[in-house]
């Protein structure tokens, strides 16, 4: 009677173990994890430092040459803080950087200077083209005649941001 006990006592010990068989789960969960590690994106975090313009100050002693680079639905604009240089319309609604970098080659050659621009948003413009005319406003590239290299030129590194009028 004893023995029949223990028998049925060890009989019920395994087959709680035999559903209890975690091996495979492990293994499942193993090769899932290095799944997910391998095909996981890992981003970098770029970190651009912006000035913001302030209404503070006082009277300036001289009107100072302020570019002003104002995106717009109907296309970009230039301005020296007071009016309206250059008026760069969409192509095909796009805008084109590529004459607003050769328009602004064409200011840093005659204010070699001047390091800080302005680039002014009117409101429901895509965040896309504020980074797209800040990258133009910040260099330019360059290809000398005759070569195929291109060069980097820095024109307005230091760049602030705001509303546009």
């Amino acid at each position: 009677m004893v023995r029949r006990k223990r028998r049925k006592k060890e009989s019920l010990e395994t087959d709680i173990m035999e559903l209890l068989n975690l091996t495979p789960l492990m293994d499942v969960f193993t090769v899932l994890v290095v799944f997910l590690l391998i095909t996981a994106v890992f981003t970098s975090i770029t970190i651009m430092e912006l000035t913001v313009p302030t209404g503070a100050g006082g009277a300036a002693s001289k009107p100072n040459f302020a570019i002003e680079v104002i995106v717009r639905k109907a296309g970009l604009e230039i301005a020296n803080g007071a009016s309206v240089e250059a008026a760069i319309p969409n192509i095909d609604n796009k805008y084109d950087l590529k004459k607003l970098s050769e328009m602004l080659l064409r200011l840093k050659a005659q204010y070699p200077e001047k390091e800080d621009a302005t680039v002014l948003m009117e409101p429901k413009v895509e965040y896309d083209y504020l980074i797209q005319v800040m990258d133009a406003v910040r260099g330019a590239e360059v290809r000398a005649e005759g070569s195929k290299e291109v060069e980097k030129i820095v024109l307005f590194p230091k760049i602030s941001i705001g509303d546009a009028p």
